[in-house]
């Protein structure tokens, strides 16, 4: 598993949401959005905005490039 799908993973599983959620909330299929966790596929660039937005992480926190989830402002 890569670093970004470790992070989503548990960046969703810490906020008690189910991959079904992410799915609806992201416009995707269940499967579509499973595969991001499961690192079979990486998702857009409007998609990743779109997580980091809705877990108001960084995209360098998400994609492994820090350990710190802040957002520069």
């Amino acid at each position: 598993m890569s670093t970004f799908s470790n992070r989503l993973k548990n960046l969703r599983t810490n906020k008690n949401i189910m991959q079904k959620e992410m799915a609806k909330y992201l416009e995707l299929a269940t499967l579509s959005y499973q595969r991001y966790e499961y690192g079979e596929r990486e998702p857009s660039f409007d998609k990743l905005i779109k997580l980091c937005d809705y877990f108001d992480v960084s995209v360098d926190y998400i994609l492994g490039r820090t350990d710190k989830p802040e957002i520069n402002k």
